[in-house]
């Protein structure tokens, strides 16, 4: 890590301009939409390819958000550089995701303990055997901590980071079988950068869409009405 390498290709920022803590979402509008109603003197710090970035104060902490785009290889890139180039120790997810479970509905949370994927992301690390990404256990209790005393409906357990959103031949018996509560695309990603850089990360999600049932939102209505993640997440600043 080196203050000589910032700016990024991909961030505009300084060394110094981001905070220690990011939260970030795959939409850049609804990162603006989060500092704009949450962050005490929002700054912008990027604005390279429409990736927002703002740095500002919550409850007199100084924090950062910052957009990550669709898919893992844009979030493994911007993690790997928030990690790596500007001193960020802790990366808080927030992001819709799609229900495969019978009792997770649209507005309801899932804390992603650990994620599965069909990507070839983790063949980079060269390991003899399947590497299992998972959350940091710490964020991980504060934030079901926070959903209790919200009295939020949740669950905690596994996603599914998956590289494809239209997929030729959908079947996600196998994954329901085996438990796994939400489909997305980035977490997986982002809990095997944070393992290899000894960093930490978390994933708050939001259920969106219900794969089973036909249940949907607008693009709309997950930019600016999916608060409770955010609030989660804030309280883990």
């Amino acid at each position: 890590m080196s203050k000589e390498n910032t700016p990024t290709p991909h961030i505009g920022a300084q060394y110094g301009d981001i905070a220690p803590t990011v939260i970030m979402a795959g939409d850049p509008l609804r990162v603006k939409f989060m500092a704009e109603r949450y962050l005490d003197n929002p700054v912008c710090f990027n604005e390279v390819r429409g990736m927002l970035g703002y740095t500002g104060t919550y409850k007199g902490k100084r924090i950062s958000m910052m957009g990550h785009g669709m898919g893992m290889p844009s979030i493994g890139l911007y993690t790997y550089e928030l990690y790596h180039f500007y001193g960020v120790d802790s990366i808080i997810r927030v992001g819709s995701a799609g229900s495969i479970h019978k009792d997770l509905h649209i507005g309801d949370l899932v804390l992603a303990q650990g994620a599965c994927t069909d990507s070839n992301y983790g063949d980079q690390y060269n390991l003899d055997g399947m590497f299992a990404p998972i959350g940091d256990f710490q964020l991980l209790r504060k934030a079901a901590d926070t959903c209790e005393s919200m009295g939020l409906n949740y669950k905690v357990g596994n996603v599914v980071s998956s590289d494809i959103f239209y997929r030729e031949n959908p079947n996600t018996k196998g994954w329901i079988n085996m438990g796994v509560l939400a489909v997305e695309m980035e977490v997986a990603a982002l809990y095997m950068n944070a393992a290899r850089s000894g960093k930490r990360a978390l994933g708050i999600l939001t259920i969106s869409d219900h794969i089973l049932t036909g249940e949907a939102t607008t693009s709309e209505q997950r930019k600016s009405t999916f608060t409770n993640m955010m609030d989660v997440a804030l309280s883990l600043v």
